[in-house]
């Protein structure tokens, strides 16, 4: 039992996320080629089953490139100006954006077409969305899968995850940014990107974990990740994800911590 998991009385399960290449037996996985979002594959991990995906079950472009299977924009309906457009001001205006969209229509969902022609308007212009592209930490992970375990079904003496995501309400999350910050000379060891949900948990925590301190990242502040998983979970969850060797010394620093103190234990109840 993780001792972060306890004290804060988490309502799910922390999810390790784990490169390799052989799935769990019954993991859920969405079907080849199908669309789906990789934030309910952590949603199911979070309520105690384990899930995977590889590079043709990973539900959706973003969901591909979030998770470290390569670059997959230029695979996406239209490609990466198709994509900028998408999560900008839509296709719609564009010729060449409506042409795609005419040839994807019978193949969409309703909603994803309307968003295709549309946009998410996410952010203001194509422009903006393909510099935010450039930025991102695109990896192609060295195995088949990448799986999503509770963090208690996870045996350490075989398997090493790269991440641990917590599912937190606000108390949760205000205690694991302080936990965050207790050991460090520095006040800035948390990071809330723009960013996919998946990418919050994926690629993001997978760069951190090669740099000298290692950040948490703040997520599912990606509205539409928070759209998928508002049935299962409600309104009031974000996301927190932190390198593994981080999480080890997070652990170690609940004992004797705030976490033991008369605030804290107020807060809860």
């Amino acid at each position: 039992m993780s001792k972060i998991a306890e004290v804060l009385r988490l309502k799910h399960n922390p999810v390790a996320l784990l490169w390799a290449d052989e799935k769990p037996e019954g993991a859920v996985q969405f079907k080849e080629k199908a669309w789906g979002c990789v934030m309910t594959l952590f949603g199911a991990a979070a309520q105690g089953r384990a899930a995977a995906c590889d590079r043709s079950t990973f539900g959706c472009f973003g969901g591909g490139v979030g998770l470290g299977f390569g670059d997959q924009y230029p695979n996406s309906p239209g490609g990466l100006d198709c994509f900028c457009r998408f999560l900008s001001v839509g296709n719609e205006t564009w010729e060449q954006g409506k042409a795609v969209a005419e040839q994807v229509k019978p193949f969409m969902r309703e909603e994803a077409y309307e968003e295709f022609l549309h946009g998410e308007r996410y952010l203001k212009s194509p422009e903006i969305v393909r510099k935010f592209v450039e930025r991102l930490p695109v990896m192609e992970v060295p195995t088949r899968y990448v799986v999503f375990k509770p963090l208690s079904a996870v045996d350490s003496e075989k398997e090493s995850p790269q991440v641990v995501v917590f599912l937190t309400n606000p108390n949760q999350l205000s205690a694991l940014i302080i936990l965050a910050n207790y050991d460090r000379d520095s006040s800035e060891n948390v990071v809330v990107p723009f960013a996919a949900g998946c990418q919050s948990i994926g690629i993001l925590p997978y760069r951190e974990a090669k740099s000298e301190k290692p950040r948490a990242v703040q997520g599912l502040v990606d509205l539409s990740a928070r759209l998928q998983l508002k049935a299962r979970f409600g309104d009031s969850y974000f996301s927190f994800a932190v390198p593994y060797p981080r999480f080890q010394e997070m652990e170690a620093n609940v004992e004797g911590s705030f976490l033991e103190r008369p605030t804290w234990r107020s807060l809860m109840g």
